[in-house]
């Protein structure tokens, strides 16, 4: 597709959403079992049930735009999750992976949040106002689990500080 309006721009931002956020689906599982902390673990979870509630609505956003949400792969997700991955086969102790595995749920949301406020903001200039008022929603719940994971860091970061005790 040749990306010559913004519409057509806003179409290739969500499918590379998409492409983002299946990878997250794939990814949590993996965080979830790796982590040593229940808070930690539920925090994954609810992200996870966030992330499937995230591609209905991207599949609702692009089924009105008649396009199909499939074709681009997001390499900055990819390269996100490969951090994740790496940190786990390095096997640091529990804490610390817990800390890391953390810092790595918490570049992914900012990561979204980014890609999520550009489309918002897109949607409303293209006219696309219930797409606008979806996408704000999916905003808003990536910055509440943010504000959670910072919540959790503190408490976290501190046991990594001094692991084992």
């Amino acid at each position: 597709m040749e990306l010559d309006t913004l519409e057509k721009l806003y179409i290739d931002e969500l499918k590379d959403l998409w492409s983002a956020e299946n990878q997250i689906v794939k990814a949590l599982p993996k965080l979830i079992k790796a982590a040593r902390s229940k808070p930690l673990k539920q925090a994954f979870r609810r992200h996870l049930a966030q992330s499937r509630e995230h591609l209905r609505r991207l599949n609702r956003i692009t089924r009105a735009l008649g396009v199909s949400p499939r074709g681009k792969h997001c390499g900055g997700m990819e390269g996100l999750i490969k951090e994740g991955a790496d940190l786990i086969r390095e096997r640091p102790e529990p804490e610390v992976l817990d800390a890391g595995l953390l810092t790595a749920a918490q570049h992914v949301e900012h990561y979204e949040m980014a890609g999520y406020g550009t489309v918002r903001t897109w949607a409303r200039l293209l006219g696309y106002g219930d797409h606008a008022k979806l996408l704000q929603k999916t905003l808003n719940e990536e910055g509440d689990t943010d504000k959670g994971l910072t919540k959790l860091a503190k408490r976290i970061n501190v046991e990594a500080r001094s692991p084992g005790d």
